[in-house]
């Protein structure tokens, strides 16, 4: 199997992790996976790269269920491969996380449990679906291709329910704790560097903003407008340095109340949106003690916003970093959405929800493979265009700029398949002269 130089390039930052031997194997899968379609199976796998009669076929099986070898080790080389391609040395590093659903079934899955299926459920009625929920970690980058932000996958983390974790005789963990744990990680894998983690609102915990706060880490999510806030504590004086002292000061009005106060005042600016457009919003600001009974209070910077056209309803967000200007929060937070394209587009194009393992180990490889896998595809695009811009199909009645994820992946193909480059006959230069072996890897490409 021949694989084009810059390909290769690039798999090769994540060889270290691997014995040479499960490495072999390893790009076989990655190459039979971007090339099959429909089911990513290993199956699927090995007839797209023509080894369906391979006699030591289970030997793939083994990369997942049973090799030794680190994945928290390959988040790392991919999570320093992103930020070395696409974020310079002085930029900060804009991280989003988020959980997403893969609905799945089947006894034998010890992980397995019930959730909240949010594309099923709605505001009046709650759906839950048996599956494994993951929680994503992904580095927002601009690419030079699309005019909207990109939330390339390094990170995936099984998530299970208090009664999962109970049979398994384990310690359950909730979203923020497992979160609080990654975010000490990314300190450690990126020492010096600026962090900003974004979030919904499961992550609007004060435990959570601690964590970061400690650790050097913006946490940029969604405020509740009736959170508990209060002002500094006043200094001890007199006959007030008695008994223990005070945690919080004054409390303030809440910013549903501050909404609705004529005196408030209010700040307009262009915010960069969705989609790549701009929007004019109003918006106010502070800074404040966030505080709940049990918990050691929170420095934050507040963002309460409003749409002047009354289509958006009010909205409150904050920032553990209470130096970033409000216009700089709002624009944070809209890169969050990126990371939900990235989920679509996953499901899509690269399979998730069609795998078929059930072992433990199994279960927790091919999910996050198949995230990371969408990173690679993206490094393979930026490696193999690094300054010419990328040849996009036209249409007369769809003139297209901006590549989406389902083109990178075509392209990557096309490479794959050495860009159907074959030997023409020297009789007529039109034909193309092709093994019988190619042709009957790319008659099962399409057909099946």
């Amino acid at each position: 199997m021949n694989l084009p130089a810059e390909i290769i390039g690039v798999l090769a930052h994540i060889a270290p992790a691997f014995t040479a031997a499960t490495y072999q194997k390893a790009v076989v899968l990655v190459v039979g996976t971007l090339l099959a379609k429909g089911r990513r199976t290993v199956t699927a796998a090995l007839r797209a790269v023509g080894l369906q009669h391979e006699p030591g076929w289970s030997k793939y099986h083994h990369v997942l269920n049973r090799a030794v070898w680190s994945g928290l080790e390959v988040s790392r080389r991919l999570l320093l491969l992103i930020v070395a391609t696409f974020v310079s040395a002085d930029a900060p590093i804009t991280i989003t996380v988020d959980e997403t659903l893969e609905r799945r079934w089947g006894r034998r899955i010890g992980k397995r449990g019930h959730w909240r299926d949010s594309l099923a459920s709605s505001k009046g009625m709650n759906v839950s679906t048996s599956g494994l929920r993951w929680l994503v970690f992904a580095v927002v980058v601009q690419l030079p291709w699309s005019h909207c932000n990109w939330s390339l996958p390094f990170l995936s983390i099984l998530l299970t329910t208090p009664e999962v974790s109970a049979k398994l005789d384990q310690r359950h963990k909730t979203v923020a704790q497992v979160t609080g744990q990654v975010v000490c990680w990314l300190r450690r894998v990126l020492v010096g560097r600026r962090i900003q983690l974004i979030g919904d609102g499961a992550y609007s915990v004060i435990a959570l903003g601690l964590r970061c706060q400690q650790q050097g880490v913006s946490l940029i999510a969604p405020l509740r407008l009736d959170a508990r806030l209060f002002d500094h504590p006043a200094p001890r004086t007199g006959h007030y340095r008695r008994g223990r002292p005070a945690v919080v000061g004054q409390r303030f009005p809440t910013l549903a109340q501050v909404a609705k106060q004529r005196t408030t005042h209010w700040q307009r600016s262009w915010i960069h949106w969705y989609g790549g457009t701009d929007k004019r919003l109003d918006w106010t600001t502070g800074t404040a003690l966030w505080y709940s009974t049990g918990t050691d209070p929170l420095f934050i910077r507040w963002v309460l916003v409003r749409d002047p056209q009354g289509e958006l309803p009010m909205r409150a967000y904050f920032s553990t970093d209470v130096h970033h200007s409000a216009p700089s929060i709002l624009a944070a937070f809209v890169k969050r959405w990126s990371i939900e394209v990235t989920f679509e587009e996953s499901r899509q194009h690269l399979g998730i929800e069609t795998q078929r393992q059930w072992s433990d180990k199994a279960i927790d490889r091919p999910t996050p493979a198949l995230f990371a896998l969408f990173s690679l595809v993206t490094l393979f695009v930026h490696a193999l265009y690094p300054d010419a811009p990328l040849p996009l199909p036209q249409c007369a009645w769809y003139p297209k700029s901006d590549a989406s994820f389902h083109d990178l992946l075509a392209l990557v193909r096309c490479a794959l398949w050495n860009d159907f480059h074959f030997q023409t006959s020297a009789l007529s230069p039109d034909l193309c002269l092709m093994t019988r072996a190619d042709l009957a890897r790319l008659a099962a490409a399409v057909c099946y």
